[in-house]
């Protein structure tokens, strides 16, 4: 299967956005890949105002994800990404949508909110309270995951033993002392705990990272971008897939009971 994974600055317009997000998906089909992964929250961004993403939630319904389904319906192709969509008066669920054909074929309301580093998500976004579906694309299971996510290796071992090959993660991850570390670590790490591939993309710009990254089911960065605007590409091989699990079968020898939401 051939993964694209795009980073972008978010703007403070959503109609450049979606524009953006096109964009990336006309780039992507006419590469050959069968999986786009773009950031989280994309909607829309301003560095000095923190609160934009929420005031600026749609429905799953309006105009941001109308023409990427139309796109969609051309390109043949798993597009990722996650809006802020609309709950209750001033409150918004971070949701991870998969658009395929179409349609809106999954999404997954993120369940571990980013409260941490002097952030409080929760003071404006509901968490969601179920573990996302796994979803098919081109012979391959994928599992689905935000952002801070990573940072909770259960959500990912959960997937992996529903059936995941795969985890992917759009992400906007903060600039600060050491972030750069704690993100390649931590794909890293959930990579190897799971022998799953990890299919990372970091929102870029001022406060962001980037830093997007592939990495394969032994740890290895086989596909990274730095933190300007890109769109890399990766193979992922069931084969090398497979030998890993055979090589290294941590699924098979753990001796913990199997994670459960609280």
């Amino acid at each position: 299967m051939k993964v694209a994974v795009g980073q972008f600055a978010v703007s403070n317009d959503w109609q450049e956005n979606v524009q953006t997000c096109i964009g990336l998906m006309e780039r992507a089909k006419n590469a050959g890949a069968h999986l786009l992964v773009l950031p989280e929250a994309v909607l829309a961004r301003d560095d000095n105002d923190p609160d934009l993403s929420v005031k600026s939630a749609q429905t799953v319904n309006e105009a941001f994800i109308e023409p990427l389904c139309e796109q969609s319906r051309h390109d043949q192709m798993t597009t990722i990404l996650t809006l802020h969509i609309k709950t209750t008066p001033g409150r918004a669920a971070n949701t991870l949508l998969a658009i395929r054909d179409g349609e809106v074929i999954a999404r997954y309301q993120k369940l571990h909110l980013y409260d941490a580093f002097n952030v409080q998500e929760s003071r404006l976004v509901d968490a969601g309270e179920s573990m996302p579906p796994l979803i098919d694309v081109a012979g391959f299971k994928v599992g689905l995951m935000t952002c801070y996510d990573v940072r909770f290796p259960e959500m990912a071992l959960s997937l992996a033993l529903a059936g995941a090959d795969v985890l992917v993660l759009p992400a906007a991850w903060l600039r600060g002392p050491n972030k750069e570390m704690h993100w390649a670590t931590l794909l890293a790490a959930r990579a190897l705990d799971t022998t799953c591939y990890v299919v990372a993309a970091g929102e870029c710009g001022n406060k962001n990272i980037g830093h997007s990254q592939v990495v394969d089911p032994l740890g290895v960065v086989v596909a990274a971008a730095n933190q300007r605007p890109a769109l890399i590409y990766a193979e992922l091989e069931s084969q090398h897939l497979a030998d890993v699990r055979a090589m290294l079968p941590v699924l098979k020898n753990r001796r913990f009971a199997s994670p459960q939401l609280l």
